[in-house]
């Protein structure tokens, strides 16, 4: 299973020293987040100060910028890393689309597959001199001048992945992406029974290699070196469930396992202004829904049960306020759990 760590944003003096400590670790890659910080900006110096480790955006919001915008940050980061950038966008939920980047919304997965098809179109032009005649109902690309073309790159474009929860988007990310990063909020159930067929078949409908497509995230980890450090990060995992159950887009989780009614409560609770009162709601068993929880000693394992057969890749620093390293030993044990996904299809452009 391949493993990787968050990528610290918050000072960018710091992001070079980080990533050769992260490489050095042995991880397989890095990630940046678009909470309080600018998704790329970290992986650029990050991506320049490296060599190995390959460099996703695990997210950027994809409607807060044009498909333009994105495909010039992601020509010039697969150049600058000789192609190691990987693309990862979110389409976000309605309010802080609407009330937080100021973008209308429309029904995110309609829009995202033309999002992704415009990237794609643009990259063509780029790599191929393909004429620019992309039209969709919410992008176009019908117009580049070689004044605005930038110069070429020696790799491919970078391949994209996508976020994906409800039926939806994974439809869209099978069909249209080279992977798909699946929301903490999700359960072994329901990535066996509702994510992987949908995957399977929109693999199928568009002539892609599972080898080829990388399943990234699907739950959460609770470790640490002793049983206080997987406790407080078990409390941890228990406040993000807290937090992700409240939301309505996220329910269809719940309701695998019977649990519509603790969502509902949570929800009423936000309304009410009760946030720090949520994750009391949340017992046991049903943490343990969402996590692989252990010592070091013990993760493994925990981790080959909770997403052995299903996820490629997992983010070993879920929580942000942790340190990003685990011990060089264990990541190489993480390592050797067996996945399906070999590499990323490297043509030109598809």
């Amino acid at each position: 299973m391949r493993v990787f760590t968050t990528l610290p944003q918050e000072n960018l003096h710091e992001a070079a020293s980080a990533a050769r400590a992260i490489e050095a670790a042995g991880y397989d890659g890095v990630a940046s987040m678009e909470n309080k910080h600018d998704p790329f900006l970290a992986l650029a110096i990050a991506g320049t100060a490296t060599d190995r480790i390959e460099l996703h955006t695990s997210v950027a919001i994809a409607f807060a910028r044009t498909p333009m915008a994105v495909a010039n940050v992601g020509w010039d980061l697969a150049g600058a890393t000789r192609g190691r950038f990987v693309v990862g966008l979110g389409s976000q939920v309605r309010a802080h689309n609407e009330r937080r980047f100021s973008v209308p919304w429309t029904p995110p997965a309609p829009r995202m597959r033309e999002y992704v098809q415009a990237l794609r179109a643009i990259w063509r032009c780029w790599k191929t001199g393909e004429k620019p005649c992309y039209e969709g109902q919410h992008y176009r690309f019908t117009l580049m001048t070689p004044n605005f073309a930038p110069e070429p790159i020696e790799v491919p474009p970078p391949p994209v992945t996508i976020a994906a929860v409800g039926p939806a988007m994974l439809k869209v990310a099978a069909e249209e992406c080279d992977g798909v990063k699946l929301h903490g909020f999700c359960t072994r159930k329901y990535i066996e029974e509702a994510v992987m067929p949908r995957l399977a078949e929109g693999l199928a409908k568009a002539g892609r290699r599972r080898e080829n497509y990388e399943i990234s995230g699907g739950g959460f980890l609770a470790t640490g070196p002793e049983d206080a450090t997987v406790a407080r990060m078990f409390e941890w995992v228990r406040e993000r469930v807290a937090f992700y159950g409240s939301t309505q887009a996220y329910w269809p989780v719940l309701a695998l396992h019977g649990l519509e009614e603790l969502g509902h409560k949570l929800n009423l609770m936000t309304r009410q202004g009760k946030w720090s009162e949520m994750a009391r709601e949340v017992p046991d068993d049903v943490v343990h829904l969402f996590a692989a929880v252990g010592r070091y000693d013990e993760i493994v394992k925990a981790i080959a049960e909770r997403f052995g057969g299903l996820t490629d890749a997992l983010n070993a620093r879920t929580n942000a306020a942790l340190p990003a390293q685990l011990p060089y030993e264990l990541i190489h044990d993480i390592a050797r759990i067996p996945h399906a996904f070999r590499s990323f299809e490297r043509s030109v452009v598809t």
